[in-house]
């Protein structure tokens, strides 16, 4: 069985407290792009994983595709073993969610391969022991995002009579020092609020928390976001915790990458 994975942009992220049990509560808007890893998963007498593409540092078992599948055989000792192959497409560290994208693809694979009859909230609940923003990708829509980003609510908000351009510098940001640098509070108007505006008012309000020191400690990032709007984006932003950017433009735009950098790797959905 073969599945595209797909990744996603946030639209406002607000860091709003730490919380006791260590993690932050936020709140943020994700929207999946058409920017796709490939995951392909196979019956097999032995257990094996191999990847493509974008290289994957680490060994496999911190891979989230291994771990959604041991995540499974644990409470289905009757699923035999698998050949899992992943094709990376995706930039890791780049506040786009491939590896959650990915390790989501696996759990929603192996219930339809084994026929393990699992609900939506069953995989909701195994894509949250992988990681926050993995129950996302079983919805695969626009979504409110609350709590450490777990707690998820379809919102209706459709960005396909846009060009999105997805820019990603190659700059890798370890998300644990990028919250190390945040002061946590709570905002005075909601992303919720703020997404249902004229996106000519995102430019000012639709802020990402993460933006303020990710572009004191790279400044070339801040310029590349200026670039977008002065490219005629309509809103722009980082995504995550970064590197990646994006910009919203009228449906067809086009952007030169010698206009950014030659490093640097841009794609339009």
């Amino acid at each position: 069985m073969i599945q595209f994975s797909p990744c996603k942009i946030n639209l406002g992220l607000s860091i709003l407290e730490k919380r006791v049990d260590s993690f932050h509560a936020l709140e943020t808007v994700f929207y999946p792009v058409g920017l796709h890893d490939i995951v392909e998963i196979v019956p097999e007498k032995l257990f094996k994983f191999s990847h493509t593409g974008i290289s994957i540092p680490g060994e496999a078992f911190n891979n989230l595709c291994v771990k959604a599948y041991q995540l499974l055989k644990a409470d289905f000792p009757q699923m035999s073993s698998v050949q899992m192959h992943l094709h990376k497409n995706i930039p890791m560290g780049a506040g786009l969610g491939g590896g959650s994208a990915d390790g989501t693809t696996v759990l929603i694979l192996l219930n339809q391969l084994f026929e393990l009859k699992l609900t939506q909230k069953q995989l909701l609940d195994y894509a949250a022991s992988l990681g926050s923003d993995c129950p996302f990708f079983i919805f695969n829509e626009a979504c409110h995002a609350t709590g450490r980003g777990e707690i998820l609510a379809p919102i209706s908000i459709d960005l396909s009579n846009y060009t999105i351009a997805l820019i990603h510098p190659g700059i890798h940001i370890a998300t644990s020092w990028a919250f190390q640098q945040l002061s946590p509070c709570v905002k005075e108007k909601s992303i919720l609020t703020i997404i249902k505006q004229p996106m000519s008012t995102w430019k000012t309000e639709l802020i990402n928390d993460f933006e303020a020191p990710v572009f004191k400690a790279h400044p070339q990032l801040e310029a590349f976001k200026n670039n977008l709007y002065e490219q005629g984006a309509i809103y722009a932003s980082m995504s995550g915790s970064g590197s990646s950017l994006f910009g919203i433009f009228p449906k067809g735009t086009k952007l030169a990458p010698p206009d950014l950098g030659t490093s640097i790797r841009v794609d339009h959905i």
